[in-house]
């Protein structure tokens, strides 16, 4: 077990005790380095012993003194040091599954890494840890960590996640919750399935485990469902159903433990034809990355931003914000408020039909740059076309159908500019001040 090091950072601690590129990093105080886990918190500690391995083979030993918790300063070939994992399910409402072929082939790839959970937040299964990994992680205490559940059911949990195993690993839950690891969760609530009754139960094993953070977001649908489970799409009543139970369950967490702890994500209001609750109703926003609180933040954001400003009726400027068809009645109510205090702005709000993956798809960050050229081409957009940053990869380059942001300006003749879900940005961006 070792990695090898790409590259030292000149004048780092491992440069000032001769540390070369293209050895292998074996051990730190003894501990075996197999990852960047392992890298990550062994390297903290003030006084350190490196066993090296260099191209010749040739193993030594190097001893070094610096502050606790500053950087090593080495670097290496991959992020994680090793192999992405990748899933082992095969679960019901699986979107990968619902995606048509040809697209870029990294969007295929599913990935179930504990050690992304702990770096970038994303959510694993359980399934796919080996007694190592569950023993480094309550060694460590590396918190939190983002777990999928769907269900505490065990049976019901091996049916809807297509693997054997997924009843079993709900026990690796629980030595987590006994060992006092931060834990956020997330449902993906399907009508007929884990809905109701057996929500009910979800949410109160996952109470007695104390976890941090219940995250319940509707199973998404695509039109490329062919061959796949028959999962049904929730209906007005059914998302008014999980609303209340959740809400219900919130308050009585409220009460006993001070926080709501599960929400229901805002596509589930919406469905619901529910009023989406204020701002002060989701903490500190702990589940915005599941699509819960993005609309009473943003409005709140902009709001307050409205507030700080003076009225200028100087600006004179008309722009457009292309959205999900779910969240544009909400924009829509937003803009009306920035053109009442800014008279000599407009703002078009135009929500895109997801054609691309299907009617019942409608979040903006789902939409794709063909359905945004075919769909605006002959509207009226002014100066600007603001779009939200959700639509695209990391880079901030391409939709999911590889359509880049230059390939929508050049068809649309007009200047694209994606955004996050921030209010102040967005006022910024409306009144030609993004750059400030």
């Amino acid at each position: 077990m070792s990695v090898l090091i790409k590259s030292v950072l000149r004048h780092s601690y491992a440069d000032r005790a001769g540390i070369k590129d293209g050895e292998t990093l074996i051990a730190i105080n003894g501990n075996d380095i197999v990852d960047v886990l392992d890298y990550r918190f062994y390297q903290l500690n003030s006084s350190l012993e490196l066993k090296l391995r260099d191209q010749k083979g040739i193993v030594r030993t190097v001893h070094l003194h610096k502050p606790e918790y500053e950087e090593l300063g080495l670097d290496f070939d991959t992020y994680l040091m090793d192999k992405e994992k990748s899933c082992r399910n095969k679960c019901v409402f699986c979107f990968i599954d619902q995606l048509p072929k040809g697209l870029r082939e990294t969007l295929y790839f599913k990935d179930d890494d504990s050690r992304l959970s702990f770096l970038f937040g994303n959510y694993v299964t359980l399934t796919n840890l080996s007694e190592h990994e569950i023993s480094r992680i309550i060694k460590m205490h590396i918190s939190p960590i983002n777990v999928s559940v769907h269900t505490t059911n065990p049976e019901l949990r091996v049916k809807m996640m297509g693997n054997r195993f997924a009843g079993d690993s709900l026990k690796i839950l629980k030595r987590f919750a006994d060992s006092s690891i931060v834990i956020n969760t997330q449902i993906v609530c399907c009508p007929g399935l884990n809905d109701g009754e057996e929500l009910k139960r979800t949410l109160r094993d996952l109470y007695d485990y104390n976890v941090n953070l219940i995250a319940v977001v509707p199973v998404g649908l695509t039109k490329f469902r062919e061959g796949l489970y028959p999962l049904t799409p929730f209906t007005k009543e059914k998302a008014a159903e999980t609303v209340d139970i959740l809400e219900e369950f919130g308050e009585m967490c409220l009460k006993t433990r001070g926080k709501r702890i599960a929400y229901a994500a805002d596509e589930l209001y919406i469905k619901a034809d529910r009023e989406i609750p204020d701002a002060s109703f989701y903490g500190d926003f702990e589940a915005l990355e599941n699509g819960i609180g993005l609309i009473a933040m943003l409005k709140e954001d902009v709001l307050a931003e409205l507030d700080f400003r003076d009225a200028d009726p100087s600006i004179l400027r008309t722009v457009s914000i292309a959205c999900g068809t779910s969240a544009a009645p909400y924009l829509r109510e937003l803009m009306d408020r920035v053109e009442e205090k800014f008279t000599g702005v407009r703002i078009n709000v135009y929500p895109i039909v997801n054609d691309f993956f299907g009617e019942m798809i409608n979040v903006s960050g789902l939409i794709v740059g063909s359905d945004l050229i075919r769909q605006l081409k002959k509207r009226p957009l002014g100066d600007e076309l603001l779009i939200s940053s959700a639509m695209l990869r990391f880079e901030n380059d391409l939709f999911l159908d590889d359509i880049s942001i230059d390939d929508v300006e050049r068809e649309l003749h007009i200047k694209v500019t994606p955004i996050n879900n921030d209010g102040t940005m967005l006022v910024n961006a409306i009144l030609g001040e993004e750059g400030e």
